[in-house]
């Protein structure tokens, strides 16, 4: 039975998730402009994990699929990343975290979904309850093209008032479940709006021809979580696919792997006592010279709180010592560190949690807001605040915002007085001028 300690597992998924130089991370660093190269880049890190999750909120001037290719990618364009679904390039988009977009290669690997989601999962039967509906959507849409909800509404006079809280009407539901069953596919998003095509005219047909039985299926998939975690346990790599009530044919398709020896077992030793996991044979390589070297702990990078390495809260615990805590459903009295709070990585380390929110101008420029700063440690290190200041400083750039915060005076203390990450003197961080929906907490 192979063993790693908690550093050493800690370093690797660093490695695996992307984020530390590109000879370690197997990943290139820099996809600059938004022509061929950064759309490549984008599609490397997506095929790394499998998936880049998708969720709506914008607070901080980027979305999380966003945040997630510019925590990896310099120079990278942040409005490339609204664009990376479009006819004729090699992503899909449907269930698999979450609602993602996916690699065209895994389409196949998703048709056991397709099928399963013919009763949807959380409406069920509902085609079969409005068939006349759901009919209706698949000729006008085969007849006039792709369309998005609005148009389909005025197209067939639907009325779609709101069905609760989410907005989800009658149509909007049709829709939905005619997209997880497989007929329709969303081959765009404009405005972050699904359009909605047929399967036939956007998936190439040779990618629909293939077929993947069940179990390989599952062996593909817990592979592609293998190689964005580089070590995990059975849940981890469960859930990276919302696999839960699978877990007999989950121990199947991992026996299998074990055999052709794709995987080995692998316990995460900790001073509490030792979990079983995974890992590639590969990776234990990669994690043998990971234990030996240490990542600069002063490149700070803010991530997403949906991203990749930060989502499994129990694997985040034990791997970083830190607790990832998402309160955006929160009422703002019970939250303790922010609405949406993106974690700081330096290195290896989580040093941190920022709470930002961006203002835009007409222009497209405006301010990115820091709002709540917290620091791990009560009295944090030269290294720390100077983490914080170069992550702080990267995502602005990337945004083309102005760092700014109500209580400018006391922020700057926080970071460090004087100087920023380059080594020049200090001039991003302004005296405010805008309105601010909510005073800044510099806490600890």
């Amino acid at each position: 039975m192979e063993r790693l300690d908690t550093r050493t597992v800690r370093r690797l998924a660093v490695a695996r998730a992307g984020l530390l130089t590109p000879e370690r991370t197997g990943l290139t660093r820099r996809a600059s402009g938004s022509g061929l190269r950064a759309r490549r880049g984008a599609w490397d890190v997506l095929c790394r994990f499998g998936y880049l999750q998708l969720d709506s909120v914008s607070v901080v001037g980027a979305r999380t699929h966003g945040l997630v290719l510019l925590s990896r990618l310099d120079g990278f364009d942040p409005r490339v990343a609204e664009k990376l679904l479009r006819p004729g390039d090699p992503v899909f988009e449907f269930w698999g975290h979450e609602a993602s977009w996916l690699p065209m290669e895994l389409y196949p690997a998703f048709g056991f979904r397709r099928r399963e989601y013919k009763v949807h999962p959380w409406w069920g039967p509902l085609l079969d309850e409005h068939p006349l509906l759901a009919d209706e959507v698949l000729q006008c849409i085969e007849t006039e093209g792709p369309l998005r909800t609005q148009e389909l509404q005025q197209r067939l006079g639907a009325d779609d008032a709101r069905g609760d809280w989410w907005g989800f009407g009658r149509l909007k539901k049709v829709l939905s479940a005619l997209w997880s069953s497989g007929e329709l596919v969303v081959s765009e998003r404009r405005s972050f709006h699904r359009t909605y095509d047929l399967a036939e005219r956007v998936i190439p047909e040779e990618v629909r021809r293939q077929e993947s039985s069940y179990l390989d299926s599952l062996e593909t998939l817990l592979l592609r979580a293998l190689d964005g975690h580089g070590w995990a346990t059975r849940s981890t790599l469960a859930a990276t696919w919302r696999f839960q009530k699978m877990w007999d044919d989950v121990d199947a398709a991992l026996a299998r792997l074990q055999e052709r020896g794709e995987i080995v077992p692998c316990r995460l030793v900790r001073p509490t006592g030792e979990i079983d996991g995974w890992i590639r044979p590969r990776d234990l390589h990669l994690a043998e010279s990971l234990r030996r070297s240490r990542p600069r702990r002063a490149a700070g990078i803010l991530l997403s709180p949906f991203d990749p390495l930060l989502w499994d809260r129990d694997r985040v615990e034990q791997l970083f010592d830190f607790e990832q805590i998402l309160e955006i459903y929160k009422p703002a009295a019970q939250r303790r560190w922010g609405y949406y709070c993106l974690p700081i990585l330096a290195g290896e380390h989580l040093i941190g949690r920022v709470d930002l929110k961006a203002h835009r101008d007409k222009k497209g420029g405006g301010r990115l807001q820091v709002r709540a700063l917290h620091f791990e440690r009560d009295e944090p290190t030269a290294a720390d605040r100077e983490a914080a200041r170069a992550a702080l400083e990267r995502l602005a750039g990337q945004l083309c915002l102005e760092l700014w915060a109500e209580n400018v005076t006391e922020l700057r203390r926080r970071l460090g007085a004087g100087r920023s990450a380059s080594g020049t003197r200090e001039g991003n961080l302004p005296t405010p001028d805008i309105a601010s929906s909510t005073r800044v907490e510099i806490g600890s």
